[in-house]
This record gives structure tokens, sequence and C-alpha cells, in this order.
């Protein structure tokens, strides 16, 4: 293990900071950016159709000890819009992590990814085991469609009051034909961002703006992403598959978060070697809710010990 973190640390001195546009073959750009220093990782935001804003700040203090590579997903921030949204197919995102490793000159990659963000991950792991060192999965999405928009939306809803639900709309609304996308979008998270935290956490704790990007790539992210994306994803369940993939993966979940904890633990018996760690009192962003036992986490996670906490059913 510590010839990998002194391998890793080397190849981080050659991943240059600031933003970048990685071209694909099919023309799509691909913008990313790497912050801090340390053995790298690569960060997966949500969505789809957000970008890597809606975690920088909250991962902030990870660039104390990681140099983390952010990257806007195809059809979101300041990467490619594309005209055709077949284009926005699950598999292209898996292609465009590939072709960001080839970039970055990273033999092994670890990987840290949010809500939708595991699924790129895991399918990435699937297709590339080889080059994937670790996975840390934040509040994912489970591994199997199952009944998960149902019960994920029926719990959003039971959060919100009738006047947040047609506060919500309006927003909604906003985004998608009004003249000041960046102010609604602003709206929209302001009423969407607290049912997604543990009851009673105050919105404020988390940093991450879901807005900073233009108004025309929030929109496309809104209201074309998100369903050309899911759609292409159909009826998944990658658990067969992932019984192959041997890489450690930790996943931590909140208890109070809106996407089921009973679905999210089917990642552990499907992956070999895959221990959970859940948090009490806590929503869908565990490390802008708990970042010091999260980021505690982390880092023993990256040196090759498993959080005392995290467990294999």
């Amino acid at each position: 293990m510590q010839l990998a973190t002194i391998a890793l640390a080397f190849l981080m001195i050659t991943i240059p900071h600031g933003p970048h546009q990685l071209e694909t073959d099919e023309a799509i750009r691909i913008w990313w950016k790497a912050e801090g220093g340390g053995p790298p990782i690569v960060v997966i935001h949500g969505g789809p159709g957000l970008d890597h804003g809606s975690l920088a700040a909250d991962l902030a203090p990870l660039a104390k000890t990681h140099t983390l590579v952010y990257y806007d997903q195809r059809g979101g921030g300041r990467s490619t819009l594309p005209a055709d949204t077949s284009r926005l197919a699950i598999d292209d995102h898996v292609r465009d992590l590939e072709k960001l490793r080839v970039a970055l000159g990273l033999e092994k990659m670890t990987l840290l990814a949010h809500s939708f963000g595991p699924s790129i991950a895991a399918l990435y792991a699937i297709e590339h085991p080889g080059r994937v060192e670790r996975m840390i999965f934040l509040g994912p999405i489970p591994p199997r469609k199952g009944t998960f928009f149902e019960d994920y939306g029926a719990e959003l809803n039971s959060r919100l009051t009738d006047e947040q639900r047609r506060s919500a709309d309006a927003a909604s609304a906003s985004i998608e034909a009004g003249t000041d996308v960046v102010e609604a979008c602003r709206a929209y998270w302001a009423v969407g961002t607290p049912p997604r935290l543990a009851r009673g956490v105050p919105a404020s704790l988390v940093k991450a703006d879901l807005c900073t990007a233009s108004a025309e790539a929030i929109r496309y992210g809104m209201t074309k992403t998100g369903s050309a994306t899911w759609g292409s994803m159909g009826d998944w369940d990658w658990r067969e598959k992932l019984k192959a993939v041997k890489v450690p993966t930790l996943v931590i979940h909140g208890d109070e978060d809106a996407i089921p904890l009973a679905q999210v633990r089917e990642w552990i018996p499907a992956l070999a070697d895959a221990r959970i760690l859940v948090l009490e009192r806590t929503g869908h962003f565990p490390h802008a809710e708990k970042p010091d036992v999260v980021f505690e986490a982390i880092e023993e996670f990256t040196k090759g010990t498993w959080p005392k906490a995290a467990t294999r059913p």
C-alpha cells in the first residue's frame, strides 16, 4: 500500500491545476480542473445534469491532503451540451471517465462519487476493473432500479408542505421557460435542499452552489440531461456484474437520506470487497452534514484501513 501511495503521490505532480478542456473522439468537450495536493481523487458529481459545483465547496477540506480532480459531466456545467440528447447515455459518461483517466496519466484512479455519480463509477469499474484503486460512494443511488424512484419521490414529497411544492413547481417552470434561469435555479434549490437533509439540519451547512453554471447549462441540465441519462439506464440491475469487481468500496449513507437505506445496502453483498458506514441523523449530504466523520473515514480508507464503524453485514 505504501508503494502504491508513493506512486500516486508522484503522479499527482503531473496533474496541472486550473481549468482545462478535454476533447473526446466525438467532439464533446469535458471541462475539468484539479485542486489541492497529495494522492489524487477523481470526483464524480451527482445529477445527472448538475456540475462539480454541487460538491466542490463541501469537499474543500480533502484538498489539504489530496489532489481533487473535478470534472463537469457532458450535458452540464462547462462541458458540452450536445444538440443530440442520445449522446447523454450512461455509457457515454463511462467513456468520458476513461478519457479523463488517460488525459491525467493515471494508471489507476481512486473515485469519489455522490448520489447519481456512483452509477458512473460502478459501471466504469465493471468495464475497467484494472483502472480503479478504490471507490467511495456518498449517498448513492441503489445498484438496481426496483422501486427506487417511487420510494425516493414519495419520501421527498412527504417532507414538503403544499406551499413548498408549489414554489418548487414554479421555480422548475421558470428554469424551463423563464427569463432569469439562475434566479429560478436558486429558488428551486432553496426549497429542494432542506428535505434532502436530516430533520433539523440547517441548509446553511451545505456550502455547495448548484447554480454556478451558465443559464443555458442550468436549463439544459435540468430539462434534458436528467431524462436522457436516466432513460438510457432502463431497468438497471448491476448486481450480477458487480460480483466480478474486486475494488475496495466504502459506501457512506445517512440514515435520514431520502434514498432508502435498505436499497443502498444492496451495494455491499453485490461487491466482493465493500463495507457501509451508516451515519445517524444524516441526510443526502453526509460530507456537509457530518464532515469530521466523513473526512476521517475517507482518509483512513484511502490509506488502506477500513473505518472501524464500517460494516459488511
